[in-house]
């Protein structure tokens, strides 16, 4: 019952995201997640949210006690006193409103833990406070990972600790989809939602052996993080061999997903290129398989601009009502960052018209 209300009230980034904003400036959320899953993405949001924030980042694994305050020497009439000079990082010094990202807290040495823990509840430390519109937010990984992330009970008493989900395949995509992710690997992360599922709901390891457990050794495996670096090493597999690009593949997801997904990669050669899509539209190749059929969609959503939407239109008609609402709904995504320029077309908005009836479910 424990695991399934954690489960129930894991949020979304976006969530906690919203909440930092909202009441970070008086009280600090802790955010315990699964590794990998971008909880320091939190802190670029934030920034965009807050633009009148200056961001800092403060990495508490590479902090000893001494590193948070150092002694300086002070004097007023002839009256000597040591007043501590606070790191930079923390932004303590700057006089500002500032969003401070304190990050790994629950891996920090426990002399640096309780050095924050001021900061933490009062915003304050040394002779220095914060402006009273400075964010402060921390983050740290799950206990049950066993990767050392451990908080005292009056260090867990003095904030509020909430925990942060892992996504879903498609709500990574959309992220992936806005951020230059190589198409291969969004195919492939469609066809495959379980590279997102959590090892708590997996009690045997053997049934994910693609992402991270606790129960096994693996020395690389799949996060959206190292998903990121895997789409890094596709974008040049036109200059790597298939055994260098397979090597790399393990070591950065683990073997059994770089095996799955060099499989997957083969499929991208029943790829139209984007040349024959812009020049003979009517003509290109239309691919025999779904998940290529996916990676042209996904293609197209990642790197289309305004000069070929009209020679898209005329293709994508070719491609079944499946691909079609794929793409529809990817430019229907408020997050999407290609909306305007593709939303403003005329053939789109045609088509949009023609096809009405495929968005029905979306609205209610």
């Amino acid at each position: 019952m424990a695991n399934q209300a954690i489960s129930m009230y894991s949020l979304g980034l976006d969530q906690i995201e919203t909440a930092i904003r909202i009441g970070g400036n008086k009280r600090t959320i802790l955010v315990q997640g699964h590794m990998g899953t971008g909880k320091s993405s939190l802190l670029k949001a934030l920034g965009k949210a807050l633009p009148g924030h200056i961001m800092c980042y403060f990495d508490c694994t590479t902090k000893d006690l001494g590193d948070i305050t150092i002694p300086q020497l002070q004097t007023i009439d002839d009256q000597g006193y040591v007043r501590y000079v606070t790191n930079e990082e923390l932004g303590l010094h700057l006089g500002k409103p500032i969003i401070l990202m304190v990050d790994e807290y629950g891996k920090a040495n426990p002399a640096v833990k309780n050095a924050m823990l001021r900061l933490l509840l009062e915003r304050k430390m040394g002779g220095y406070t914060l402006d009273d519109k400075s964010v402060v937010f921390a983050t740290t990984n799950l206990g049950a990972e066993g990767v050392g992330d451990l908080l005292p009970p009056h260090a867990r008493n003095r904030i509020t600790i909430v925990t942060s989900r892992k996504p879903s395949n498609m709500e990574w995509i959309e992220w992936g989809v806005n951020n230059g992710v190589d198409h291969t690997l969004l195919g492939w992360c469609k066809d495959n939602p379980q590279l997102f599922h959590s090892f708590e709901d997996v009690k045997d390891p053997e049934q994910n052996p693609y992402i991270y457990h606790p129960k096994q050794q693996r020395t690389a495996f799949v996060t959206p993080r190292s998903l990121e670096a895997a789409s890094d090493w596709l974008k040049g597999r036109d200059g790597i061999d298939d055994q260098t690009m397979t090597a790399l593949l393990m070591g950065t997801i683990g073997e059994r997903g770089a095996m799955d997904l060099m499989a997957f990669v083969k499929l991208s050669d029943q790829l139209p290129s984007l040349e024959s899509i812009k020049k003979d539209p009517m003509n290109a190749k239309v691919p025999d398989s779904a998940a290529a059929v996916c990676m042209v969609v996904y293609r197209a959503l990642s790197v289309i601009d305004r000069d070929w939407i009209d020679a898209w239109m005329d293709y994508m008609v070719r491609l079944d009502k499946e691909a079609q609402g794929m793409f529809a709904n990817g430019v229907r995504n408020p997050k999407y960052a290609k909306q305007t320029v593709v939303m403003t077309n005329k053939k789109f908005t045609a088509w949009a018209m023609a096809n009405n009836y495929m968005f029905a479910a979306d609205k209610k």
